[in-house]
Parts: structure tokens; sequence; C-alpha cells
């Protein structure tokens, strides 16, 4: 029991020390309860600043994660999530797991080994995958390459989705400089697709969901609206959104005109390899892979995952295309040794294929062991998962009174007839849980996402000692 308590200790201290750049209202509300438990005794200084305001729609929470309680659970896990999920929101066979990473323990089991379809809640997996191939720091390339002579060109996708404008106007100036040390104002240009491999098209099809994949595209595809695709100009930054058909020869013709603007004369370009020698020109690099983790998870982004799903084919040695990113996550999450991998089955990187079975006892322990201490590369894991009524997914669900609201961080995943719900939250006796529960043949995604909720909410009201709650078969 000593030996768990301080792995309590020690996985609790990671999670809050690692709060990421999402995790604004959760941090605040816990800041702002261990204050107000710290006004009590002592003395009174006048003229002190006023105490912080609560976080806007966040109850208070505690002081700081704890090791495992002594006093027994008031309530078994098993009392309080078998009647709601019931609900006839979450369909005829929902499935439950509830992992306590300060005991290493599963507190709750409803079929948690049954493989199902998880939605976007697979993007969890595809992070893990990711992190673990090539590290938190790692950055996507984007280049420019030219023979040692001449002026023929060639823009080499590395498969970053986000590069935006900005990034393509840096490749440009770049670009430009290094031809006017050669004399050259006459450029031919080619782009080059070939790092990634098979279909451009995800089995759904054309779809304001996901752009063509492909290694090269600026603001994932996006065209239209105002708002500015990750900082750099020309549409939305998550959600559906209208998609250019042809993202690589997009940005390859705004990389020309890019070029011309800096006094490069610059045909249309086409499609083509980068020849054997090519000296490199210019780059530019993606955000670390810990932010891009953190903005997939967050917004549910399934361009990223896609390329994420691919950097991680790139890095083990598969085609990177959809079979051989599926594989490689498989093989990544293998190689971590957590129960129920091998019966999973990966067909994409995003959650968008129907064809994706995970089950609710590998969600939590893909998140568990993004808590654990000895795995730090894994914490965007945590970092990246929206927060009940503040970001991303989880902005516009819980509400003023609910428990959850700044409290539940947790991965969405819909699709019609699909509802899930996988995350963290610290329960009433200072346990960091892990949570997944994953609903199939649901009626409607609001009553399914309601009855979710209230499985996330009664988490974060419930004391669950280790060993209270019993796994159901």
């Amino acid at each position: 029991m000593a030996g768990a308590a301080a792995v309590g200790m020690a996985v609790a201290a990671g999670a809050v020390a690692t709060a990421g750049p999402w995790d604004s209202g959760q941090r605040t509300a816990e800041r702002d309860r261990a204050a107000a438990r710290q006004r009590t005794g002592g003395a009174h200084h006048l003229g002190a600043p006023p105490a912080p305001a609560p976080a806007p729609s966040a109850r208070g929470v505690l002081t700081a994660l704890s090791a495992p309680a002594d006093a027994p659970a008031d309530t078994a896990l098993d009392q309080v999530l078998g009647p709601l999920l019931a609900s006839p929101g979450l369909g005829p066979r929902p499935a439950a797991a509830v992992y306590d990473t300060a005991t290493g323990k599963q507190l709750y089991g409803q079929r948690a080994d049954t493989a199902m379809t998880p939605a976007s809640t697979v993007k969890i997996a595809t992070a893990v995958a990711a992190l673990s191939a090539l590290g938190p720091d790692h950055r996507i390339p984007t280049t420019v390459v030219a023979p040692a002579t001449g002026g023929a060109l060639t823009l080499v996708g590395g498969g970053d989705p986000t590069l935006g404008k900005d990034g393509l106007r840096a490749l440009a100036d770049a670009t430009a400089r290094a031809l006017r040390t050669r004399g050259v104002t006459d450029a031919a240009l080619t782009y080059d697709l070939s790092r990634y491999s098979g279909p451009e098209l995800h089995p759904i099809g054309p779809n304001e969901n996901i752009a063509p994949v492909v290694a090269l595209m600026t603001d994932e595809g996006r065209t239209g609206g105002t708002s500015q695709a990750f900082g750099s100009g020309g549409g939305s930054d998550s959600g559906p959104a209208p998609r250019t058909g042809d993202p690589a020869g997009d940005t390859a013709r705004t990389f020309a005109s890019l070029l011309r603007e800096r006094g490069v004369t610059a045909a249309a370009p086409r499609p083509g390899k980068a020849p054997q020698g090519a000296t490199e020109l210019a780059r530019t690099l993606s955000a670390p892979l810990s932010d891009l983790v953190e903005r997939m998870l967050t917004n549910s982004d399934n361009d990223l995952a896609e390329a994420l799903a691919r950097q991680t084919a790139i890095a083990t040695g598969r085609p990177a295309d959809f079979d051989g990113a599926a594989k490689a996550v498989a093989d990544r999450l293998a190689a971590l040794d957590l129960p129920q991998a091998a019966a999973a089955r990966f067909a994409d990187g995003s959650g968008l294929n129907r064809d994706n079975r995970v089950s609710a006892q590998l969600l939590t322990l893909l998140l568990a062991r993004a808590a654990d201490p000895a795995h730090p590369e894994l914490r965007p894991v945590l970092t990246g998962l929206p927060v009940a009524g503040f970001t991303g997914t989880l902005r516009g669900r819980y509400g003023a009174a609910s428990s959850g609201t700044g409290l539940v961080r947790a991965k969405t995943g819909t699709l019609s007839g699909v509802n899930a719900l996988a995350g963290t939250v610290v329960d009433a006796d200072g346990h960091l849980l892990t949570f997944a529960f994953l609903a199939a043949d649901t009626p409607g995604p609001d009553p399914a996402q309601r009855a979710l909720d209230r499985l996330a909410e009664r988490l974060a009201d419930c004391g669950c000692r280790a060993g209270a709650a019993q796994p159901a078969p």
C-alpha cells in the first residue's frame, strides 16, 4: 500500500506539473479552490489583494491530487455507474472502464474488453503511437530543393497539414534569397508528394471533415471562412469546413505566386519528384509534435490525426498510406505492452472509419500510460484533452450547474449511431482516474452525449477508493 501511495503521489505530481496550454479551466479551478482553503488561520493583513474569483462555471475542487484515501468510499462504482449505463441514450450494450492511476487497478468494467467502434477517441491511440515513435520535439519539415545550378525548384511536402500562409511566405523569402545569390531569376517549379503513398481520399470520400490526405497542403485544405487557420490565414481552424479537392496543387500555385512577388519568374507548377542530389535551399518546420498532438485532441482534428499516423508509419518503416499507418499505430501500442492492444483493430488515425475497433479498457490504459512518470514523452495526450465547458469539443458541453465543468477532461467521439467519451477526472478522494465509455446503436447525439456527460460527472463526485468497486463481467 505504501508503494501504491508513492506511485499515486508521483503520478499526481506529474499530471499537475505538466499542465499544458489547453487546461486553463481545470487548472484555474484547482488553484482557486486551493487558495480558498488556505485562507483559514494566519494573520489578516490590511490592504491584501482580494481573493481570486472562482473560475467561471467550475465548482471548487481539491487542493491537490493525493495518495489513495484511507476512508472507504460512500458508494461503490457499480452502484453509481450501473444505472447510468442503462440509459436509453447509450444504446443497448454500452461499454465502460474506469482505471485508478494511483493503484494501477481497474476499478470498474462493463464489457470493458469488448472491441467497439471508438469514433474519434481512437485519436488517443494515434497520439500515443506518434509520441512514442517520434518524441514530443519532432517537427515536420516542408522544404525547397534544387540542383547545384539552374532554376529548377522542387517544393517537397513533408506531411505538415498545418503549414500556413506565413510559413509559405517565409519559404518563398528564403528561396528567393538563395536564387538571387545564384543569379537566377527564372524558375521551373515542381512539387513532390512522394512522402506519402496510396489513396489520397479517406474511405468516407470527399467530406468537409477531412481534406485529401497528401504530403503537401496549406491550412489543412480549408477554404472560405473568416478565422485564421493556425494563425496564418484563410479559413476556419476546426470542425467541418469546405475543402479543396487539390490541396497540394493549390499550395504549389500559391508558392509560385509568392515567388513572382519576390522577383522570381515561376511558371505554373507541376507534380514531380525531387531530383537525386538536389540541395536544400529553404525549409520551414511545423510546431513540435507535442503541440500538434494537443491541437489534434482538443479540436478533434482529423487532418492532423491522419498526418500523425503517417508520420508514425514513416518513423517505423511502414508505407505512409492508410494501411501502413494503421499497422504502425498497432505496432507502437504493442511495443508498450498494453493489455488489449493485440485485440484492437485500426483502420485510420482519425476515427472516421467505422472499421476501427478499440476496447474501453485499452483507452483507459493508454491514458494511464500517458500519466505514468516513466513516460513523460506521452504527457501531451493528457494536456491536449478538452476541458469540460472550456475548450475544444467539450466547450459547449456541461454547464454552469454541472459538477464536471472544469474538471472532466476527455476526448469525444461521434459518428452516426456511435458516441464515446474517454479521459481523466480527479475524484472526491483525490484519485486521478482514467475512464472510457463507448456506445453503439445510439438514438442520436444529444441523448447520448447527455448520458456520457452524466457518467463523467458522477466520477468527479464519487469517492472511489481502490477496491470499493469490482469489475463487472
